[in-house]
């Protein structure tokens, strides 16, 4: 199988494309440098020349807050470049994978979020992002939602929590917005597990199981450190105020895998620890 990964130097796409070079996959990994997607001509190009059997589009702008002020910018690359990458794969008869996340939904929830549940963005990040996903549902393909990533290549919330354990007494941070932290080799594997089952066509969510707060994660991760988890002190969102609003509740629900006959991702805190080594392998520590 070939498969084509933009955002191929992101946390995912990274992960994504050296897990298809280990397993001997054919997979052309292209970074924004190679591949500018706001330039439909240039995205037909690519597929008509790489010639995939299987896109998957982790290409994204991820910078929230700045997204407030740049929406356009943002919804070029999230929600514009979308269609013409869809209509590509379609025409010439590649799957499509378009990575998407929670931040589609108003966080208002209470219960785990459903496949089918009606967005309602309620930043401009994920407006730009909900765009994206109707572009790529109306060709068929897949969506994958996912949310709180970590990784081995980029900035997140795991490298922050290190920095801030080596240089302070105390750590402050927010218990007040749940979701479910995920680790890109999980997802990873998971997209690599939904294609080769041709699973039907539709939207996925692509997180690690249970959830937990932002403040229970840096707990887990001052413990991984061998430091002390209480030196971890919960907060409010109120004492942090951000550009763009987050969404309280992010937790999304998994019933699209059994449906498939596909196993949902594992637990976060057994992700994490798996994690740790490869992630202090990689200097992300």
């Amino acid at each position: 199988m070939r498969w084509l990964v933009t955002g191929a130097t992101g946390m995912l796409g990274a992960d994504l494309a050296a897990l298809l070079a280990a397993e001997r996959e054919d997979v052309a990994a292209l970074s924004r440098r190679d591949l500018d997607l706001c330039d439909p001509a240039a995205v037909l190009a690519a597929v008509r020349t790489e010639k995939p059997d299987v896109v998957v589009n982790c290409a994204a702008w991820t910078a929230v807050d700045d997204a407030e002020t740049h929406e356009e910018e943002a919804l070029s690359v999230n929600g514009h470049a979308v269609g013409p990458l869809a209509e590509a794969c379609a025409r010439h008869g590649a799957t499509l994978v378009h990575m998407s996340t929670d931040y589609v939904f108003d966080g208002t929830a209470r219960t785990p979020y459903a496949e089918d549940e009606p967005v309602a963005p309620v930043n401009a990040y994920g407006r730009t992002k909900a765009a994206g996903e109707r572009a790529a549902l109306r060709h068929g393909g897949y969506v994958v939602r996912t949310a709180w990533l970590y990784g081995a290549h980029g900035p997140n919330f795991v490298r922050t929590m290190v920095r801030l354990a080596a240089g302070h007494d105390t750590v402050r941070v927010v218990d007040d917005q749940r979701g479910q932290p995920t680790w890109t080799g999980d997802l990873a594997a998971q997209i690599v597990r939904l294609v080769r089952a041709q699973a039907p066509a539709g939207i996925y969510h692509g997180t690690n199981a249970g959830l937990t707060t932002w403040y229970g994660f840096a707990r887990e991760i001052f413990r991984l450190l061998g430091a002390d988890p209480d030196r971890v002190r919960p907060t409010n969102s109120r004492d942090f105020p951000r550009p763009a609003r987050r969404p309280a509740y992010g937790v999304l629900g998994h019933d699209a895998w059994g449906r498939a006959g596909l196993a949902p991702m594992r637990d976060w805190r057994a992700a994490l620890r798996d994690a740790w080594p490869r992630l202090v392998a990689a200097k992300e520590l």
